[in-house]
């Protein structure tokens, strides 16, 4: 049975720049109520897969938020799941009750992962998740009799929460920098990320990649003490600090039995990959690559309510059982929440029942044979990667030589702006993904019942924004 107790939220950017009002032609939506430039729209309300804002035409949701909309908005099946539930209650201290609720979409989580996940720790943001998963791989230790493993491998371009333990853990240089000073520097160390597009060499093979970036791996462990170091924690797609960045085949499985080699736990952060995001329900599901611990997010109840959750492994689960008694000394005031659960479990049967994640997979192929044939040849798109209905698009200075915009002209941005304001969809702009804060991408991430004829929708307008943002950049 599973036990009931979250990933890096990244909110989209906020206009900054000033554009002339777009023309009601080449396919532009006219908008003569138009919102300051220089403010976010204020919203009206959100129906299926459209934002409506108070002044203006409708928007595709193209990127759910930040990966979070899944299913659109306004369900009224899980709507009701939730309004059943406060009827009977609406909060539970988990520190004095059990509930159904946690209990059944506890249990699921487990099944869904054929029982290699045995508990599950239900909370509320995806930051306390990993907040969460790094406490309690610390703890593990302590139980095991191994105290001295105090130290965190993760990497750079990674993002993995606002707390100060999950910011610490993150690798993104411009979210880490104003608070630098005072991250946990001494315990958490920074490997390269696993980037095909930028690191590897004319000619390498993926295996020999792989091979070079689990040396680098084992280097730092050797660095370290292997027996000091507690986890690596790595998401198996990086989301918004690499641009729907999915792990070269065969890397989790080498970095998972360099884990063991060692003795220290694989952390998998999913907030934003998972829970069906990829074509999978766990991103780790297409390596077959069972984490220690894995956090969980964003599609998790697809915004309904704020929900994240931490699965523990065999592993982790099994000294638990077996240290006399011994609880995770962690909890917050909205663990375990009974709506929380309510509208998860709800969204997740409706993903199941209606085999969503077929549709992921047939519209996530659609999606990249769009964008690949109306962006790939455009001298600034460097790249177009992702899985499922997670995609990313890269943009750069020199396509040949892969150099990035300057930060300064925040190209991502532009191409968001352009999206929204004058092709009506919703994309979600980076930067950062070529290293050391440069590097610029949006991101689109539709939800999973989106049809084909919408997908080609998406595509057209984001290809329309890329181009009529260059215009200007050109310029």
């Amino acid at each position: 049975m599973g036990q009931l107790l979250s990933s890096p939220i990244i909110t989209p950017p906020t206009p900054v720049l000033r554009e002339k009002p777009a023309s009601n032609d080449g396919g532009r939506d006219d908008d003569s109520n138009r919102d300051n430039d220089n403010l976010i729209p204020i919203l009206d309300k959100a129906e299926g897969h459209f934002w409506f804002p108070k002044n203006g035409n409708k928007i595709i949701d193209a990127c759910g938020g930040a990966g979070v909309a899944c299913l659109g908005h306004g369900r009224p099946d899980v709507i009701a799941s939730m309004v059943d539930q406060l009827k009977e209650y609406q909060y539970v201290s988990y520190t004095h009750f059990a509930s159904k609720p946690v209990q059944d979409v506890s249990d699921w989580l487990v099944r869904s992962t054929d029982g290699k996940m045995q508990k599950v720790f239900l909370m509320c943001s995806g930051s306390e998740a990993v907040e969460a998963a790094i406490k309690l791989s610390r703890e593990y230790f302590l139980w095991t009799g191994e105290p001295q493993r105090v130290n965190f491998i993760t990497r750079w371009e990674s993002y993995h929460g606002t707390t100060m333990g999950s910011l610490s853990a993150s690798g993104h240089v411009a979210r880490r920098a104003p608070f630098e000073p005072v991250l946990l520097g001494a315990r958490f160390h920074k490997i390269s990320s696993c980037n095909p597009y930028r690191q590897q060499l004319d000619g390498e093979s993926d295996t020999d990649f792989v091979a070079r970036k689990v040396a680098e791996l084992k280097a730092e462990f050797q660095r370290l003490g292997p027996d000091t170091v507690a986890a690596v924690i790595l998401e198996p797609v990086v989301g918004a600090a690499l641009g729907c960045a999915p792990a070269v085949h065969g890397y989790l499985r080498a970095i998972k039995a360099l884990c063991e080699q060692h003795g220290a736990l694989l952390v998998l952060d999913e907030v934003m990959c998972g829970m069906g995001r990829t074509g999978t329900l766990h991103a780790w599901q297409h390596e077959d690559v069972t984490p220690d611990l894995q956090t969980i997010g964003k599609g998790f109840a697809g915004g309904y309510m704020p929900a994240s959750a931490l699965l523990v492994g065999s592993k982790v689960a099994s000294a638990m059982q077996r240290s006399s008694g011994r609880v995770f000394t962690h909890g917050h005031t909205y663990q375990n929440h009974p709506v929380v659960a309510a509208a998860a479990l709800k969204v997740q049967h409706i993903i199941e029942e209606n085999g969503l994640l077929d549709n992921v997979q047939v519209q996530g192929r659609l999606l990249e044979r769009v964008l690949r044939k109306r962006l790939g040849q455009h001298p600034h798109v460097g790249d177009i990667r992702g899985r499922g209905l997670f995609w990313g698009i890269e943009f750069v200075r020199d396509k040949a030589t892969k150099e990035p915009f300057a930060p300064e002209l925040q190209v991502a941005q532009r191409v968001y702006l352009a999206a929204m304001k004058k092709f009506r969809v919703l994309v979600y702009a980076g930067q950062g993904c070529a290293g050391n804060g440069r590097g610029d991408h949006v991101m689109v991430m539709p939800a999973y019942d989106i049809s084909s004829r919408m997908v080609a929708s998406i595509a057209e307008r984001v290809a329309c924004a890329v181009e009529d943002a260059f215009q200007d950049i050109s310029a």
